[in-house]
């Protein structure tokens, strides 16, 4: 799901900010942005993202006052001095009238002294998890708004499924006599003329019918889109269990398809609803990855 939020946290002369952004993602990936000094927090801040978050592609940054800017800069003199002897000796080699560019030596790598080690104060790591906290909270929240209206979505794109099952449900009963109208006049192009047994013809539709009824299928998956319904009003974390039961939803619909091909005009209304079926059952697959 996705979110963000950020905290403050004042520390010293600056202050803490750890930000946290997410975006959708089918596992828990962690990203910390942030600058050595924050190494040693690391797994602290990973062990409660984990507590907070169950899904997600999460970026957190750290953002930590800088100690070592009361501190005066200096210049590796050694190092400069260097630069300009090469440079001097490489003019007079070649017959160069030039002087060096003191804007880029102080480019080079090493020019300036190392400024102190930077290590955070001992108070840092009990603010910056404060901080983190804080967003963690602010993001769920968000998460959990924005949870709620996919919810709300994918629940009436299974209303739209358990109304095409009650009219498949209701179609079907008329498949019996469909069948044997078309097989009587199968045989009747067949047999050209030729006297058929009505018990006989009979049973024969009834088993084609028994063949393709697509009772015990629609039975299922009604089963499944209530199991559904239960499940996005229960709340909590329903992705795995999501991901199972639309599995076996559009399973379903696949066998209500290959079932119910060229029976005549019942079968085309009963492929019609089941195509929408599965096009309900994508779209709230679709919202799913969205859901924690």
């Amino acid at each position: 799901m996705t979110g963000f939020a950020r905290a403050r946290r004042p520390l010293g002369n600056g202050e803490v900010i750890v930000s946290v952004k997410t975006v959708n993602h089918r596992g828990l990936d962690i990203h910390i942005h942030a600058h050595s000094p924050v190494d040693p927090f690391e797994n602290a801040i990973r062990s409660m993202v984990k507590s907070r978050l169950s899904r997600g592609h999460a970026d957190v940054r750290v953002s930590l006052p800088d100690t070592s800017r009361s501190e005066s800069t200096s210049i590796n003199h050694d190092l400069l001095g260097d630069y300009l002897k090469a440079f001097r000796d490489a003019a007079s080699r070649y017959n160069l009238n030039s002087e060096p560019d003191l804007n880029a030596a102080l480019r080079l790598p090493g020019i300036f002294g190392e400024k102190s080690n930077g290590d955070a104060p001992p108070e840092t790591e009990g603010l910056l998890l404060d901080a983190l906290s804080s967003a963690l909270d602010e993001l769920n929240a968000f998460r959990a708004r924005e949870g709620s209206e996919i919810a709300t979505e994918m629940l009436r794109h299974n209303q739209q499924v358990i109304a095409s099952l009650e009219e498949i449900d209701r179609i079907r009963v008329n498949a019996v006599s469909t069948f044997q109208a078309r097989l009587t006049e199968r045989l009747g192009e067949l047999l050209k003329g030729v006297q058929i047994e009505p018990q006989r013809l009979v049973q024969e539709a009834a088993m084609l019918a028994d063949r393709s009824d697509v009772g015990e299928e629609i039975a299922r998956l009604r089963i499944h889109a209530n199991q559904l319904t239960q499940l996005l009003e229960s709340g909590g974390e329903v992705g795995k269990k999501l991901d199972f039961l639309l599995q076996e939803m559009n399973r379903e619909s696949n066998t209500i398809l290959s079932k119910t091909s060229g029976i005549g005009e019942i079968g085309l209304k009963i492929t019609d609803l089941a195509l929408a079926s599965k096009a309900a059952i994508e779209k709230i697959r679709e919202q799913s990855l969205n859901l924690e």
